[in-house]
């Protein structure tokens, strides 16, 4: 591990750590026909020999007919077009179900802004080589944001404290939007109970992780605030969040206290 990992335990190589042949990357999209072709190319030189797979929600701006265009210039590039917006949750679940039943080693989350540095791509995988989970993480010794509100960077790092603390986490940033999963991870975590729509679902998973003894491995990246189009982010992805992660925090602790109490029993 170099100073700038951090990995959860347990830290002991697992049996299925094969070579990351076939990685897919996949990018949903809404109302981001501006943004995709420079990611795109991000994502192409920086790490070709990945595939690249868009997840475009029927955006009314157009970025479907916009991803079909660069699918038909890229035999490296494939679209799924989806029936509405459904939300960031439901579209993950999607591509890696798609990822999965193509065979890929490995499946990436990245947004299609361009917050996520494609350039710190190839460093992820390489993380992957000896992990099952690897988050580009903002919250680690040398990673950092760029363009961030005050109030928006306190509000990511009270929300990553809080589910520290509540979940017992060794995770210092479990709502990042920026990872490596393996395959056989996620086959490990089941994904048919998952329900979580928006950005909870990065920690739901996390969580799923930790608590299948996965070995999880923060990066540091240098996340940058997107430049063109809206964040997604709003008060009903905030509230799911807090929602969610208590109920998770409130069934953890008190199956920790049922088993003390067992045991003094």
């Amino acid at each position: 591990m170099t100073a700038s990992e951090e990995r959860s335990e347990p830290s002991a190589p697992g049996p299925d750590h094969q070579p990351l042949d076939r990685v897919l990357v996949l990018l949903p999209t809404y109302n981001e026909r501006e943004n995709l072709p420079r990611i795109v190319e991000r994502v192409r030189a920086s790490a070709p020999e990945v595939d690249i797979l868009v997840l475009d929600d029927s955006s009314p701006d157009g970025t479907g007919e916009v991803a079909d265009r660069l699918a038909a210039a890229d035999p490296q590039v494939s679209v799924m077009h989806r029936a509405g917006k459904e939300g960031l949750g439901a579209a993950y679940l999607a591509g890696f179900a798609e990822g999965l039943q193509r065979g890929y080693d490995a499946l990436v989350e990245m947004d299609a802004d361009g917050s996520h540095p494609a350039e710190t791509l190839p460093a992820l995988l390489a993380a992957a080589a000896s992990a099952d989970l690897v988050i580009g993480s903002r919250w680690v010794p040398g990673g950092s944001v760029v363009n961030w509100p005050w109030h928006r960077e306190a509000l990511s790092r009270g929300g990553n404290l809080y589910i520290r603390v509540l979940l017992g986490m060794p995770v210092k940033d479990a709502t990042a939007g920026y990872r490596v999963y393996r395959a056989s991870a996620l086959r490990r975590i089941g994904l048919d109970d998952v329900v979580s729509a928006g950005y909870c679902f990065q920690t739901d998973l996390t969580w799923r992780a930790v608590r299948a003894g996965l070995r999880v491995v923060e990066v540091p990246i240098r996340f940058v605030e997107r430049e063109i189009g809206d964040s997604k982010m709003d008060q009903n992805v905030v509230s799911e969040s807090l929602r969610r992660i208590t109920g998770w925090g409130a069934e953890y602790r008190w199956q920790q206290l049922r088993e003390r109490a067992g045991r003094r029993r």
